[in-house]
């Protein structure tokens, strides 16, 4: 298992075209901004940006003159999304050795590398054949076109349908305190007992998003604790996932440098038990039983 990403990891779906449309200068400019403020790892897919992100950030990469040892690239594949690139009537997901493979190996041309260090199957299909799966990927590896196997939004169940087969060493699920349900529903468990490592897309939830009761609740308590260990709340929420013992690594995927800077200070901030227990029931909107 790779144990050299970053705790924070810098999700690149908003970069390009899906959100901020940085250009080569600035993509590059932000980069190296990731790599000086030790956010070294980043998370990619081969449907981001309709297909165009991952060879827009490698572009912007060779710019930034970084070398490929400092930093780590996640991609992931499986997913036929409809849009300019691949007009497909119905969107879908493609579990085929074929496409995995290609995928890959096109992930690798658009991020001008030899090897992604981790690449995530990115949804599970209800037509997934796990030896088909486990064959590519294993393919993959032993080329040294990836370092690392895992998946995406699987469950405990779908994902022992691949561990039979290969070692499953990460699974990239959406996890914050407005979407908690892996604490309870046996998903974190299911990582622990098998060394699996969680990532966690969508850390903030939608804190910062919503003005629901929900948000609400949350932001009156993250003002409070941030307030108390004079952080910004984003900080709380990333404080709040790293208190997990599974080790949960959080892909946030801002592009605001500002914001990128302060990410680390959740690694320093300690939330006291009954401070976490106050954000949980705060998600939940009712009291631990």
């Amino acid at each position: 298992m790779n144990s050299q990403f970053s705790p924070v990891i810098a999700g690149t779906m908003l970069w390009g075209s899906f959100g901020r449309k940085l250009n080569t200068h600035d993509m590059a400019h932000l980069i190296r901004h990731c790599v000086l403020n030790g956010i070294h790892t980043f998370d990619h897919a081969d449907i981001y940006g309709g297909y165009t992100t991952e060879a827009d950030f490698g572009t912007a990469w060779v710019a930034s003159e970084i070398k490929r040892s400092d930093i780590q690239l996640i991609s992931k594949c499986g997913i036929n999304m409809i849009c300019d690139a691949r007009p497909f009537k119905t969107g879908h997901y493609d579990h085929s050795m074929d496409h995995i493979i290609r995928q890959c190996e096109a992930s690798l041309t658009h991020l001008a590398t030899d090897y992604l260090d981790l690449l995530l199957i990115h949804r599970p299909s209800p037509l997934m054949d796990p030896h088909v799966v486990a064959e590519a990927a294993t393919k993959l590896k032993e080329q040294g076109k990836i370092l690392a196997f895992g998946v995406s939004n699987f469950t405990p169940s779908q994902t022992d349908l691949l561990r039979q087969l290969i070692p499953v060493e990460y699974n990239q699920i959406e996890f914050s305190v407005t979407h908690h349900s892996p604490l309870t529903d046996g998903s974190l468990d299911h990582m622990m007992l098998h060394k699996i490592r969680p990532m966690a897309w969508g850390p903030m939830g939608t804190v910062f998003k919503h003005q629901d009761e929900q948000s609400r609740r949350v932001r009156k308590v993250t003002a409070e604790l941030a307030k108390k260990y004079e952080v910004e709340e984003d900080t709380i929420l990333l404080a709040w996932i790293h208190a997990h013992p599974s080790g949960i690594i959080p892909v946030v995927g801002t592009a605001d440098e500002l914001r990128i800077s302060k990410l680390r200070q959740a690694l320093e901030v300690r939330l006291e038990l009954e401070e976490w227990f106050t954000l949980y029931q705060a998600g939940m909107g009712h009291p631990v039983p």
